[in-house]
């Protein structure tokens, strides 16, 4: 068997993982990734949060992103069944000009560019590797096995193995460490459309989620090339009620319980196939064992009515390529080093998690919400603009006005190491 030694073996190439490896191949370690698939692959997950800002400027990205064809996202609205929108929030009104402007991305072309950005900061990506288990000495991971495409077996050996496997999540599944949220456990239907019609000005690349009974939801996501995305999301018993499991007549007929979006995709022609996925909520029981981080959706994954996925997938990569440098400068690989980076994701998911379960609560507007609190409208444009490491202990006081707010997880802290 072929083996291979690296200071650090990142499984899985999405934001995650070339995050982390641009980080760590940046401060000189000898960094190798695995990908099961090849670039540019498919991948959803489209529109970004503006908070990711920070994270392009730290990944040394932004040029590249502002040179892109990606649209221009300024703000996002919601829209009832009727068809009536809301006041859009603009994210420039609050942060100004550089900030308040981030992009909808095709998650082909997205994920390239962070792929390439690893592999010119020195990171070795070895595309069509399928990892098949991890490597230990005892409790510590030291590395994992995979097969390539020719089915040869390789080991790789490694001081800390990444997991940023996204939502397979190959550790937590494999250890039993995957607790699913006790209520978000939505199913998606999607597709695509071309020439479907666009708002004017800084609502032409405005994400919009237009409701549908019984607090369904629609994604409209536009994006380059004249290419809209367009998914609904809901309960599973609600999408394939009667016995309907065809995707495309499921789609279909959601399309006519929002009026918005029967009117703005009738304007355009379907394309593609119809794609669907349950969309699990999940959290890792654990973050960290000894040799071994989790990172991205393969640490956790919420529910995606506010497009959150990419920004923690970012953050995440970032902060643990950071810690995980600290690590080997220090030759110290104890779990306990990763509680700060633990207690970052722990509050941005928490943050957006409760905003997620107030979206979802019969009872709740962002409109009724807005109009009763001065405040609501700056703290909800923060949240879900992805600024989302602080306190909202006043918006979401305010928002238990209207419906109950969860209590947090106690999930997600290293191993040995007590909430």
């Amino acid at each position: 068997m072929n083996i291979q030694v690296c200071d650090a073996l990142v499984l899985g190439s999405g934001p995650a993982g070339a995050s982390s490896a641009a980080i760590l191949a940046e401060y000189g370690h000898n960094v190798i990734v695995l990908e099961r698939e090849k670039h540019p692959r498919y991948r959803i997950g489209e529109s970004l949060l503006p908070f990711t800002y920070h994270c392009f400027k730290r990944l040394g990205l932004l040029d590249k992103m502002k040179k892109s064809e990606f649209v221009k996202k300024y703000s996002v609205q919601f829209v009832s069944p009727s068809g009536k929108a809301s006041q859009p929030f603009y994210f420039f009104d609050r942060y100004g000009k550089e900030i308040g402007q981030t992009w909808q991305v095709l998650r082909s072309e997205f994920d390239l560019m962070m792929v390439t950005n690893a592999r010119e900061k020195g990171a070795q990506v070895l595309e069509g590797y399928t990892v098949k288990e991890l490597v230990k000495d005892g409790e510590r991971v030291i590395g994992a096995r995979a097969v390539d495409e020719a089915g040869l077996m390789h080991e790789f050996r490694a001081k800390v193995t990444l997991d940023c496997t996204g939502r397979e999540s190959f550790s937590a599944s494999r250890h039993g460490w995957r607790i699913h949220d006790p209520k978000l456990n939505k199913v998606a239907v999607w597709t695509y459309f071309k020439g479907a019609m666009r708002d004017e000005g800084y609502d032409e690349g405005a994400t919009t989620v237009a409701y549908v009974p019984g607090k369904g939801w629609f994604w409209y996501i536009p994006q380059h090339d004249d290419i809209i995305s367009v998914g609904v999301v809901a309960d599973h018993k609600y999408l394939f009620r009667d016995g309907v499991r065809d995707l495309k007549a499921v789609f279909d007929r959601e399309i006519t319980q929002n009026k918005w979006i029967e009117a703005h995709t009738g304007a355009g022609k379907q394309i593609g196939e119809y794609r669907t996925t349950g969309e699990y909520s999940f959290r890792s029981k654990y973050c960290a064992i000894e040799g071994l981080v989790l990172a991205g959706d393969a640490y956790g994954f919420i529910d995606p009515c506010f497009s959150s996925g990419v920004l923690f997938a970012l953050k995440s990569g970032i902060k643990a390529g950071e810690l995980i440098h600290e690590s080997l400068v220090a030759n110290d690989f104890a779990p306990v080093r990763y509680t700060e980076y633990a207690q970052m994701m722990i509050q941005a998911i928490e943050n957006m998690r409760s905003l997620v379960y107030a979206f979802y609560d019969q009872n709740f507007s962002f409109r009724e919400l807005t109009n009763k609190y001065d405040f609501a409208a700056g703290d909800v444009t923060d949240c879900l603009s992805g600024d989302v490491n602080k306190s909202f202990e006043r918006l979401f006081t305010a928002v238990r006005d209207f419906a109950p707010v969860p209590e947090p997880l106690p999930y997600g802290l290293p191993i040995g190491v007590s909430a």
